[in-house]
């Protein structure tokens, strides 16, 4: 078993696109990248602790490789935004790929600079790339959020823009 950590702004919006796939064990929204010990989404909502908002999934890398989790990552976000994602502005919705070995770091590198040469953007990529630190799983209720508020989650990212942007730029 192995972790991927990723940032993408809310973390609900993270968790579906990689629900239900064969060698995803678990994923876990948290919180990663700040300098508060156990931080609470209030504090984190505050960008002032230093953390992002994170999907945490644990994968089979036999069944599932780490190469196919970063293909499904990067058509959810907007590589080139440094101030947030969509809807959700500040520092803890910005885009990173927190990597867990050396390996995840050069896959990671390398996705990102195939992007970067891809010309699908005009302004550059930003999304961070950096060693995992302590991972804080979010309170209860931020957990499967899509499921337990299906009418909220989906208000949510209609008015976010997220799906409008995803169709424009990565369809």
């Amino acid at each position: 078993m192995q972790y991927a950590t990723f940032a993408g702004g809310c973390f609900w919006c993270m968790v579906t696109p990689f629900e239900e796939l064969p060698g995803i064990h678990s994923i876990i929204s948290g919180y990663m990248g700040g300098h508060q010990e156990n931080p609470t989404y209030e504090q984190v909502r505050t960008g002032e602790t230093g953390h992002a908002e994170v999907v945490q999934i644990a994968f089979d890398p036999q069944l599932f490789p780490y190469e196919r989790l970063l293909e499904l990552y990067w058509p959810q976000i907007d590589p080139t935004d440094e101030g947030g994602q969509f809807q959700d502005r500040g520092s803890q919705y910005r885009t990173v790929i927190f990597y867990h070995n050396e390996e995840q770091q050069a896959l990671a590198l390398a996705t990102k600079k195939k992007l970067a040469s891809s010309g699908r953007f005009d302004k550059p990529i930003v999304t961070e790339i950096r060693a995992a630190d302590t991972f804080y799983a979010a309170e209860e209720y931020h957990q499967n959020f899509h499921m337990k508020n299906p009418m909220h989650y989906k208000e949510d990212r209609a008015q976010s823009g997220r799906d409008e942007f995803i169709e424009q730029k990565w369809k």
